[in-house]
């Protein structure tokens, strides 16, 4: 199982929010690149970047950030956040970026996501659904819809989707463990899904209960921030 840290940016600065809420911000570094090297030093391979001012502005904001990561550090990096035209998934990928997720414009344009998925390879690509119950929610958590997650998972599973990353929104960033019951579930309907849980991790015991379920990766984000997970102890997991 991939354990992979997070970065979430706001004004190019290191940030975690709490359910989402824009409005519950926690700045934890104002040198996301700094965190980033400390990923790498620590031997993680992997790191979860997110533009959060990108997912509410609906483009991508924070480009000097992706670009001073993909050339400061070695990390595969997998991003999201207001990616929205051809142009934004050939730049992202032109400069290295291991994999584009895909989340608000997977439910509003879903022709545009396929034709993607078949233009740049299904490879690329990483379906993002942040969810409340079984309900997808879009534009940075701040609008939901009433589309199901499950319907959405097969609807692009028949067009090649192989990766998808759940974020439970209920549990994100509370550390009182994840939503176990729904990534068994995910697990169980689409056992060649490569499922990256997301959300509410707050313990070694947490990684080690989802590592049981044969989950391609978990990111952890605020319980390392707030120093309820330590660095080296992610690589023993």
């Amino acid at each position: 199982m991939r354990i992979v840290p997070a970065i979430d940016i706001i004004n190019g600065k290191c940030v975690r929010l709490t359910q989402g809420d824009y409005g519950r911000m926690k700045i934890y570094n104002d040198n996301p690149v700094h965190v980033a090297k400390e990923f790498e030093d620590a031997n993680l391979e992997y790191l979860h970047l997110v533009d959060l001012d990108g997912a509410k502005k609906g483009e991508v904001v924070n480009w000097k950030v992706i670009r001073d990561i993909q050339e400061g550090t070695a990390l595969n990096v997998d991003f999201g956040g207001g990616v929205k035209t051809d142009d934004d998934v050939k730049e992202l990928l032109d400069l290295g970026i291991s994999q584009i997720n895909v989340g608000s414009l997977a439910v509003k344009e879903p022709n545009k996501f396929i034709e993607w998925l078949g233009k740049f390879g299904s490879e690329n690509f990483i379906l993002s659904a942040d969810v409340k119950g079984e309900n997808v929610s879009i534009n940075g958590w701040l609008e939901s819809t009433e589309f199901r997650l499950f319907d959405l998972v097969t609807e692009f599973i028949e067009h090649g989707l192989g990766y998808i990353t759940v974020t439970d929104i209920a549990t994100d960033g509370m550390l009182a463990g994840p939503n176990f019951g729904l990534y068994e579930k995910l697990k169980d309907k689409f056992p060649d899904l490569k499922i990256t849980a997301s959300g509410g991790v707050g313990s070694i015991d947490d990684l080690k209960k989802l590592k049981k379920l044969n989950l391609y990766g978990v990111i952890v984000g605020k319980a390392i921030y707030e120093g309820k997970i330590k660095l080296d102890e992610l690589k023993n997991i």
